[in-house]
């Protein structure tokens, strides 16, 4: 390891502007990504005093063989630098947030003529519509059960979908109305498709208007003593009702927001994310990261917010973070 002292940059040589710096070691491998308000300031901190440095930060220094910065104009544009260096030299001293599991996520496969509602792992499919992610894989599968009822989209693999196309009669779930058994014509693709996307659209939090709806056509069909009709969007509603149930109320009903909340020690921490979407926890999902610096819980929530917000797709109105 190399000693700090025959690598640190000769006095008034860095200027006391914004920017972005790097370490690198001996091979010029960047090993270390950071920027500041001040970067006289916040490089000197490095050299001035070794043993007040937390211990992964010495590591650090003197696995270093030198460093470099970039002057910038802005704090803002210091922060774009960073994340840019950081997401292409993927530094192994940066701080990196990392899933503790694999969840499972709820997809509709819009991307399809008959989309398909499914239980989804892994890497995002580019025209798939996404809800959670679910701290377990049943837990999906409760409530896709309770809204098929409703919203009776195709669940089957597309080998079970071309053996009942073929066999001309639906499965088990088209024959108690759990499916709208596309497979044989029963529905049209293009009301197939309203289908799911009605789901899409209870799934994100717009619950209320199905619920009215079901609840006018329930009292239609009473006063036309359409009894029979009547009672099966009783059961209609009261499924709709169930899967709302398993959803914590914690917010109004217009509230669309992430909910992040920190626990850390002195060598990691770990974060949980609470997707609120009308006002109901939809979803979550946790990360660890290894505490590789003397970072502070200010310094752990802008990297995971640069970090899992940078490239997402969706980005909700608010995101309420530690204070």
């Amino acid at each position: 390891m190399a000693d700090p002292a025959t690598y640190r940059p000769a006095p008034g040589s860095i200027p006391e502007s914004p920017g972005v710096y790097r370490f690198r070691d001996e091979h010029g491998r960047v090993i270390y990504v950071g920027k500041a308000k001040h970067l006289r300031q916040r490089l000197n901190s490095y050299f001035a005093d070794f043993s007040a440095l937390h211990p992964r930060t010495q590591t650090m220094v003197r696995t270093a063989a030198r460093v470099d910065w970039t002057v910038v104009a802005t704090e803002v544009e210091a922060l774009q630098l960073e994340y840019s260096w950081i997401k292409e030299f993927d530094p192994r001293f940066n701080v990196r947030y990392r899933d503790d599991k694999s969840y499972p996520y709820l997809a509709v496969t819009l991307d399809e003529d008959f989309p398909r509602v499914m239980v989804m792992r892994g890497a995002k499919r580019k025209g798939v519509r996404y809800f959670g992610p679910y701290s377990h894989a049943w837990a999906i599968r409760e409530t896709v059960d309770q809204l098929l009822r409703v919203f009776p989209v195709r669940t089957c693999s597309a080998g079970v979908f071309r053996r009942q196309h073929q066999l001309g009669r639906p499965c088990l779930l088209g024959d108690i109305g759990k499916c709208s058994a596309p497979c044989v014509g029963r529905v049209s693709p293009e009301e197939h498709r309203l289908l799911a996307e009605d789901f899409c659209d209870f799934m994100a939090g717009h619950t209320t208007r199905f619920i009215k709806r079901l609840e006018r056509d329930m009292r239609e069909a009473a006063a036309a003593q359409e009894y029979e009709r009547a009672a099966r969007l009783r059961d209609d509603i009261r499924a709709l009702e169930r899967a709302l149930e398993k959803q914590a109320v914690v917010l109004p009903d217009s509230t669309d927001c992430d909910m992040i909340a920190f626990a850390e020690d002195e060598l990691e921490a770990a974060v949980q994310v609470f997707y609120v979407r009308g006002g109901r926890i939809r979803g979550q999902r946790g990360w660890v990261v290894d505490k590789v610096a003397d970072v502070t819980t200010a310094d752990l929530v802008e990297h995971f917010l640069i970090q899992i917000y940078s490239e997402s797709e969706s980005v909700p109105r608010e995101v309420l973070v530690p204070a």
